[in-house]
């Protein structure tokens, strides 16, 4: 009875810190009732806007408006840039009567406000209404995720817990420890290195993804030890029989 109660100490063991390294936020009432900070990111090179124009006479708003029929022929990206307006790599875009306009370090809405005051200040509309939103937002997962790949949202506001929800999800095997976001923005990359165990990353810049983020999911040491020695289940039933073996001589 000896040698099975060893081996069955070390498998509890095992299992309670396992249970460390998977449980998400284990800590989560050190997060309550935190104050949430969020800045909307501003437009990037590439960047697809929507931009709409309204004034109480709709027909003096159709200059300023992009009208698209494509017959249900265009895919969706093409769609979309029919639709909206191409950032350019210099940050510009063309807009209807106002020209070429910059969008350097401008977030949606203060776009949104610039160009207002343009249609009013140089006569073009009274009082118009104009909303910017960005079209081809997206993020990509990749590594030890049930579904990889990269995803569009239309959200103002979107966590890291709901990204990787979309994936469906860290596998059993997936590092919780050390995830990495990598985010691009305004010609400066940021990598953060997030330990989803714990809450602390709740009350910093990676709570929320941005556009185009990046984020990788790396094996735990579990599956990176089964890929080179453990493959298969008939391995695991011998290494197993190896060590209650050893145990039973050890304890003789």
């Amino acid at each position: 009875m000896k040698p099975l109660f060893i081996l069955f100490t070390i498998s509890l063991l095992f299992g309670c810190t396992s249970k460390k390294n998977i449980l998400y936020v284990q800590d989560i009432d050190r997060a309550n009732s935190a104050e949430l900070h969020f800045e909307t990111p501003t437009i990037q090179a590439n960047d697809i806007l929507k931009i709409t124009v309204g004034t109480l006479e709709p027909s003096a708003a159709f200059p300023y408006n992009k009208l698209t029929d494509t017959g249900g022929s265009a895919s969706n990206l093409e769609l979309m840039r029919l639709e909206g307006y191409e950032v350019s790599e210099t940050l510009t875009i063309e807009f209807p009567q106002l020209g070429i306009l910059s969008v350097q370090s401008q977030t949606p809405i203060q776009l949104a406000t610039a160009i207002k005051q343009r249609l009013e200040l140089e006569g073009h509309l009274i009082r118009p209404t104009v909303n910017v939103r960005l079209l081809n937002a997206k993020f990509t997962v990749l590594g030890e995720v049930s579904r990889p790949g990269t995803y569009n949202f239309t959200e103002s506001k979107l966590n890291l817990l709901q990204a990787i929800g979309l994936a469906g999800d860290l596998t059993i095997n997936g590092q919780r420890k050390n995830i990495k976001l990598i985010r691009e923005m305004d010609q400066k990359r940021t990598v953060f290195h997030i330990d989803l165990t714990s809450s602390d990353w709740m009350n910093s810049e990676s709570y929320y993804i941005y556009p185009n983020d990046v984020i990788i999911i790396d094996p735990n040491n579990t599956k990176v030890k089964s890929a080179g020695l453990v493959g298969n289940v008939g391995t695991v039933l011998t290494v197993a029989s190896v060590l209650l073996s050893t145990i039973i001589l050890l304890t003789r």
